[in-house]
């Protein structure tokens, strides 16, 4: 080997030179292109580095569609919470504006009607259940004997119409029988004929949601529509509270009287709050 590098030395040094050339001229003839060893390397790691890119891609968006995700289930649940605040807050709202509807009545009711007094300080019960069976109409309302509750004081709506009279009460409770329950009975006046009569409960006309008004007079003639007060005649209620309307006019069955049938105003199923005439002055 020494032999041959020393006889060839020369030769194998021009060689090289040459090989350097030809490289050197052969990058500046391609102009940028790779060069021949260059160009292998290129391919046989191309494929690798693609391989690899892709893996990396993959796992990139995975990642962010995860994270992603994760957003957006958190931003779904607190759009829930305040859809739901929102709910809440809109109810809230609602009941306000109905609560202050019934005070501008009632401030309008007192106005009008001078003469009678409410329960002290809320001046409202709430009705806390409704009692309707075969045999009865009963409300059941937030406010007692504590309140200046008593039984036979009357009780009416916002708007003045009567409800019914209270029936029992408890400390801070009261049982109030409707004006359509089968054992009500209490002064009635037609108002365009100032007749009086008796309107009094029926087990049949109960279940239909109205009362009778019976023994009228046989001298007065009534229509439909005819507005039914309460007389007052007792002196355990005030007079001139609305009670309802005539719906109709019936012959008794006897075929010696008339009677009335009579819707009441007070809308008796859907009262959320009421209010208690505690004591009124007499009218003459």
């Amino acid at each position: 080997m020494k032999d041959f590098l020393r006889n060839n030395g020369v030769l194998i040094l021009i060689i090289a030179v040459l090989l350097s050339l030809i490289v050197a001229v052969s990058s500046a003839l391609l102009g940028g292109f790779a060069d021949p060893f260059s160009n292998l390397l290129g391919v046989l790691t191309t494929p690798i580095r693609s391989g690899i890119n892709s893996v990396v891609t993959w796992a990139e968006d995975r990642y962010t569609a995860m994270f992603r995700q994760s957003e957006l289930e958190a931003e779904y649940e607190q759009l829930k919470k305040d859809y739901a605040q929102l709910e809440q807050t809109l109810r809230e709202a609602q009941q306000a504006i109905e609560e202050n509807e019934r005070y501008r009545n009632l401030l309008g009711l007192k106005e009008a009607r001078p003469e009678l007094e409410f329960t002290e300080a809320t001046v409202t019960a709430t009705v806390t259940a409704v009692g309707a069976t075969n045999w009865d109409s009963t409300l059941t309302i937030s406010q007692g004997s504590s309140a200046g509750l008593e039984v036979n004081q009357a009780v009416i709506d916002e708007y003045g119409n009567l409800v019914g009279l209270i029936d029992e009460v408890g400390a801070n409770w009261a049982r109030v029988m409707t004006v359509i329950d089968s054992d009500l009975e209490l002064g009635g006046l037609v108002a365009r004929t100032d007749s009086t009569a008796l309107l009094e409960g029926n087990f049949e006309l109960m279940a239909q949601g109205k009362l009778r008004l019976s023994y009228l007079p046989e001298n007065s003639e009534f229509m439909t529509g005819d507005q039914v007060l309460t007389s007052g005649l007792s002196g355990l209620y005030p007079a001139g509270l609305v009670v309802g309307y005539i719906e109709e006019v019936r012959t008794d069955p006897s075929g010696m009287t008339r009677y009335a049938v009579v819707t009441p105003e007070a809308d008796l199923q859907n009262l959320r709050q009421v209010f208690v005439i505690t004591n009124f002055a007499a009218t003459q």
